[in-house]
């Protein structure tokens, strides 16, 4: 039975940080990934003759796993497992091989026995099969090591997390340099600062056909990661160096020039301070700089940009994220800048949320560079798109809406206010070839101006009535209900402000603006039904959710009042949350719905203990909605009425339970009523005269708590009595009820109902307006002046009557 990957990524990710101890997140990475790499090419190499990888006997994940408890299991991975792996593969040498072995990091005799034991064990998961994994272009390898990266990286902290550049911002560089027209892998991509090599697969994943990948990382133990990386991508080919990309770039044609390429992208750390240790700039003899000028010697920014245009082919396209201050800063860098834009060369400029990467939480920028066609370009597209993101944790992070918007604008050259514009180089060299953001797109909202004659003479500002045009157009009928002209440039509102909303909401024109809504929405679900049903273990899951939200995106593109990037947002939110595991039990399971049994484990007892039942792809209340309603409304009764039980005890105990109550001797310390302190209550007081009323007080309240006890019994009966129902149906489901369930009553409601808070959200964005408008304006200043006197002579009358007079 397939396993939900997201549970499958977070129990991954929770096993290994257990099992850290106090070792930095940074070095621990080597381990688990080290142990993940191991683990994929065994099982999708080994014992195949034909395969670019070669596992030797002896050395696969298999021998590792025989390796656990043993006194020597760490001297022995490596001697046995890494060392005879890598060098079959020509690898020795190439990469520093993590040390299993170390004392230092994974303790001494026992503590390091045990600790690589359970490593190894986790990755024994059933659900770590890389052997018969369908899903091909979205597999759970990928998937997984992304999750792992991340986690690292957020754990790593500022100095030690750049060794990872963040998935959606390296989706955006993979984007926007055009890679979907390289149709051949004969097509070259280079990243001179690869780190793990993310960023390059990334770059390589948007080509159709897959691109030959060049990449230089300075670390060592990060290089071995990127190569590990390359070998579980598919790409075990690409060509990955060590050392300083500046001082020694390692890819040099046949006559010693710097290798040129078509593709070229990188996320370099940001301002070196010790760029120039091991080159004398002035003598560089790839003439990187010439023509240029020389970054200044601790800031290393600009060292890398022209690096990377130096490594671009005469058509070649590039994208490096830079931190803003290459935009703006003189001196050396403003006459390199200058030199730079002379040439035309850089295409666009993308400005970034801040605290987006791991290494530092400054805003950064893209700078897009294309050495085609510089003759017919006029000017650089800019983008601010630094306000699209969501807070994650302690960084912020791109959402799918923020990262199609960008590619959107860029790659169609779209010009939208307050975001994203085309800059004539005629204005760039007004500004002496400053490029900051700000200079070029104002971002700035449109103050709330006060009308002071509204303030003086009552009525709403025509201006701000104007200003919700857009809703206007869309309600034309609803704006003469709602104000009539007062005098000029001034409208009073025709309702009361409590009414503002349901003015709207039951408007003719709202109500026919939501149907169309409803329309599109059901030309979407009957044109996408098939392919939802269609699903099956040729299913691709990347193309799957691409086909069905671009079609989305699309249906809801130039609709008035409603993003359609919000909508979009909601389908990628609901395919990360929940839509993508279904479709992974569906290609590997088919449409059936399968149960299990929750155990769960006490992590120091090690005692497992059954908490009933699931399944994965249809929630219970899906079933229960659909095929057991009589059940369902009888247990709900029962609920109901234990609700009003348990009230009326509330209402007694209120009324009664006080210090000079009838029950005040039957209330506990806290001065509640419970049915022990009740029963002892009566038993005492029975026989007592004084005490008739309120025995015969607690004697009722005795018996709603017994008819409480009683329908609490029939509720846990029902409630077993309707799980077991449920559980005899889903034994019973056929493919065509599975189908309906999931696509129908899960999906596409789901997906309706998501879009409906958008939708909602339009009137209410109005009435908020509108309401703040009628506050604002509601009384003039000759009534607020009124209403202060009137209260003043008030005061003024009480403290005479007290004896106070003012002076």
């Amino acid at each position: 039975m397939a396993i939900k990957k997201s549970e499958l990524y977070s129990s991954l990710w929770a096993s290994c940080d257990e099992l850290r101890g106090g070792m930095d997140a940074s070095q621990y990475k080597d381990y688990v990934l080290t142990m993940l790499f191991v683990k994929y090419v065994s099982d999708k190499y080994a014992g195949d003759a034909m395969s670019l990888i070669e596992i030797p006997k002896g050395a696969s994940f298999e021998d590792m796993v025989a390796l656990k408890n043993q006194p020597d299991i760490g001297d022995r991975i490596n001697k046995e497992i890494l060392r005879p792996l890598f060098a079959a593969n020509g690898l020795e040498g190439s990469m520093e091989l993590v040390d299993f072995n170390d004392d230092d990091k994974l303790g001494s005799g026992k503590e390091k026995v045990d600790t690589l034991s359970k490593l190894i064990a986790i990755f024994e998961n059933p659900g770590l099969n890389f052997k018969n994994n369908r899903a091909e272009d979205d597999d759970v390898l990928g998937d997984a090591y992304e999750f792992l990266m991340r986690h690292f990286a957020t754990e790593s902290g500022k100095s030690k997390g750049q060794f990872y550049t963040p998935a959606e911002v390296s989706r955006i560089l993979s984007k926007v340099i055009s890679v979907e027209k390289a149709n051949k892998p004969s097509y070259t991509a280079y990243d001179p600062t690869c780190g793990s090599g993310s960023l390059l697969l990334k770059v390589a994943e948007e080509a159709p056909n897959g691109l030959t990948l060049y990449g230089q990382e300075k670390d060592i133990a990060t290089k071995g990661l990127a190569i590990m990386n390359m070998w579980l991508h598919g790409y075990p080919e690409a060509a990955i160096s060590g050392g300083n990309t500046i001082a020694s770039p390692n890819f040099k044609e046949v006559d010693g020039a710097l290798k040129r390429f078509d593709f070229v992208v990188a996320n370099p750390p940001f301002s070196v301070k010790n760029w120039t240790s091991g080159i004398n700039a002035m003598d560089d003899e790839f003439n990187r700089f010439r023509g240029y000028g020389i970054p200044p010697e601790k800031n290393g920014d600009y060292a890398f940009l022209l690096h990377i245009i130096a490594s671009l082919k005469s058509t070649g396209k590039g994208a490096v994220i830079l931190p803003h201050g290459v935009l703006f800063r003189g001196g050396a860098e403003g006459e390199i800048r200058k030199n730079i834009l002379q040439r035309k060369w850089i295409k666009g400029i993308i400005g970034l949320p801040a605290n987006l990467f791991y290494g530092t939480g400054i805003p950064a920028c893209i700078i897009v560079i294309d050495k085609e066609d510089v003759e017919s370009r006029g000017g650089i597209f800019m983008m601010d798109a630094s306000k699209g993101y969501i807070k994650d944790g302690n960084k912020n992070r791109l959402r799918e809406q923020d990262i199609h918007k960008i590619v959107d604008a860029f790659t169609r050259q779209w010009e939208i206010d307050k975001y994203s514009r085309i800059v004539p180089y005629s204005e760039i060299e007004k500004n002496e070839y400053n490029l900051n953001i700000p200079r070029y797109i104002d971002t700035q909202e449109e103050e709330d101006v006060q009308d002071l004659n509204a303030h003086l003479n009552g009525g709403i500002p025509q201006k701000d009535i104007e200003a919700l045009q857009e809703y206007w157009e869309v309600y034309p009928n609803l704006r003469k209900e709602l104000f009539t002209p007062l005098r000029e440039g001034y409208s009073k509102l025709n309702v009361a402000k409590s009414a503002i909303k349901s003015t709207i909401f039951d408007h003719s024109d709202f109500t026919a603006y939501n149907e169309k809504l409803d329309v599109i929405f059901e030309e979407y679900r009957e044109h996408n039904h098939a392919r939802l049903n269609g699903i099956d273990q040729n299913t691709k899951p990347k193309a799957f959710i691409k086909s069905i939200a671009e079609d989305l995106l699309e249906r809801y593109s130039n609709r008035p009042l409603i993003v359609r990037y919000d909508v979009y947002q909601h389908l990628l939110d609901y395919w990360n949350e929940t839509m993508k595991d279904d479709v992974y039990l569906l290609v590997e399971d088919g449409w059936v719905a399968k149960v299990k049994r929750i155990i769960e484990k006490n992590k120091k007892s090690g005692k497992e203990t059954d908490k009933g039942w699931t399944c994965d792809l249809i929630p219970k209340q899906l079933v229960i909605d659909k095929y057991l309603v009589k059940e369902q409304q009888e247990l709900q009764d029962l609920e109901a009425k234990i609700e009003g039980i348990q009230a009326e005890i509330t209402g007694l105990e209120e009324e009664h339970a006080g210090e000079e109550g009838l029950l005040s001797e039957a209330s506990n310390d806290k001065g509640g009523i419970t049915k022990s302190t009740i029963a002892a209550f009566i038993k005492e007081n029975k026989s007592n005269p004084n005490e008739k009323e309120a025995v015969k007080l607690a004697n009722t309240i005795l018996e709603l708590f017994t008819k409480e006890a009683d329908l609490k019994k029939s509720l846990k009966t029902k409630e077993y009595e309707l799980d077991e129902l449920t559980l005899a149906k889903y034994k019973t489901l056929t493919e065509a009820e599975v189908r309906t369930l999931v696509v129908d009553d899960k999906w596409l409601a789901s997906l309706q109902a998501a879009i409906q808070t958008e939708i909602d959200a339009i009137s209410q964005r109005l009435t908020g307006r509108i309401k703040e408008l009628a506050e604002r304006y509601e009384n003039t200043l000759g009534e607020l002046d009124n209403h202060t006197k009137i209260l003043e002579d008030k005061v003024s009358a009480h403290l005479s009557t007290m004896g106070l007079v003012w002076n």
